[in-house]
């Protein structure tokens, strides 16, 4: 694989840092409200529940397609449209009346968000010298972490000042700004030719070239994806399960959310520096010891510092999908395999959350957190397989056999 011109990083830090963390605020700020903007228009929990899925459906529907798109219309103009397409959903999310068309609102932000981000992460595979990659892409995930956290603070104010409508309306100001702000994005040769003259090969024919990176390394992104989302959903859930109320749980989120953002860089140093390996089988192993502990913990401090812990393992891998999705991505079909790859870690995204809920079903919270532990563990030992296959320095080596 020839390694694409690169740009200077200081030339892309604005155009895609910038809108990235623009966007994250405004989504930060507002994806709470979607439940609570469904209840109000008669939604029971469980249908208010399913809707706030949604975004995640849409981005998995929107993954393949995502792909397709930027190949045909080269990655600038598909950031700016995914962000006007997002803003007209935001607008709309705010003033309807109907459920169903709420749904569908929710359902095309996720989408949106699938094209955003395919897009922005396609840019960057080709924009940044090998030598620097593992840390563009750790500061991308760095900015997005940066302005999840920020966000519901300022949702919290507009809604305090104003009204949940304004609150829609400051996230489709974002979108937008962040569309515009894409467009500052310098051109290279590789994006201009691929926009220019469309492949000729289809999606599934790259998918299917590419299938055992995808059957291997992909499930290990999965695996990741599913110790990341589980994270998020389990750590609530048993802060209430011992009695703690939700300002005592939304304290914790906050704090394991600033650990979390304290290690994207280092994260992605270490990762240019030293390997892959150095960040994906430490991150795996933090993260399925805080599952095994959680169950031990029974006060906030306990389950605060368990949080804690995990936000360690969760924030040195700030990143690592994206660079190995951007290390085993192919020079011809790259946007397409890469819907592939973020199809896989969306897939995980999801089943987290869902394998929480089917082991609670039958056996106590605690257990499903066991369990994630031992499937976190199994990740690591997967990815301590797979990824010095597919390291870069390796397969560099090979070649100049």
């Amino acid at each position: 694989m020839s390694e694409p011109r690169s740009l200077p990083l200081r030339r892309l830090a604005l155009p895609i840092y910038g809108p990235t963390i623009l966007i994250s605020i405004g989504m930060g700020a507002v994806m709470p409200l979607v439940a609570l903007s469904a209840l109000d228009l008669g939604a029971s929990v469980t249908q208010a529940a399913i809707i706030v899925g949604l975004v995640g459906f849409g981005q998995l529907v929107g993954d393949l397609p995502a792909g397709a798109l930027a190949q045909r219309f080269g990655e600038k103009r598909v950031l700016l449209a995914a962000c006007v397409v997002e803003a007209a959903a935001l607008i709309t999310a705010s003033r309807t009346g109907s459920l169903a068309v709420l749904a569908a609102t929710v359902f095309v932000i996720g989408m949106s968000a699938a094209v955003f981000g395919l897009a922005r992460h396609a840019y960057l595979s080709e924009a940044v010298a090998l030598g620097f990659r593992a840390r563009a892409m750790s500061t991308l995930g760095g900015t997005f972490r940066i302005g999840g956290f920020i966000g519901p603070f300022v949702g919290a104010f507009l809604i305090e000042q104003y009204s949940f409508g304004a609150t829609y309306a400051f996230a489709a100001a974002t979108s937008l700004a962040g569309g515009l702000l894409s467009l500052a994005l310098p051109d290279l040769p590789a994006a201009r030719t691929a926009a220019a003259v469309p492949e000729r090969r289809g999606m599934w024919s790259v998918l299917a070239e590419h299938r055992k990176v995808l059957a291997t390394l992909g499930t290990g992104v999965l695996l990741i994806m599913i110790a990341r989302a589980s994270r998020q959903a389990i750590i609530p859930l048993w802060a209430e399960h011992q009695g703690l109320d939700a300002t005592a749980t939304a304290l914790i989120f906050g704090i394991a959310a600033g650990v979390d953002m304290l290690l994207f860089y280092p994260g992605g140093a270490i990762m240019d520096r030293f390997g892959r390996m150095w960040v994906a089988l430490p991150a795996m192993l933090v993260m399925g010891a805080g599952f095994l502990l959680l169950p031990l913990s029974g006060t906030a401090v306990a389950i605060g510092l368990v949080a804690c812990f995990m936000g360690l393992g969760n924030g040195i891998s700030s990143g690592i999908v994206l660079t190995l999705g951007a290390d085993v991505a192919p020079d011809e079909g790259r946007r397409q395999f890469l819907g592939g790859w973020r199809l896989c870690g969306d897939l995980g995204g999801v089943a987290g959350p869902g394998l929480i809920s089917l082991v609670s079903l039958v056996l106590p919270l605690g257990a499903a957190a066991i369990a994630l532990g031992l499937i976190t563990w199994f990740g690591a030992a997967w990815m301590a397989k797979w990824v010095p296959v597919y390291d870069p320095a390796r397969r560099r080596e090979k070649a100049a056999v």
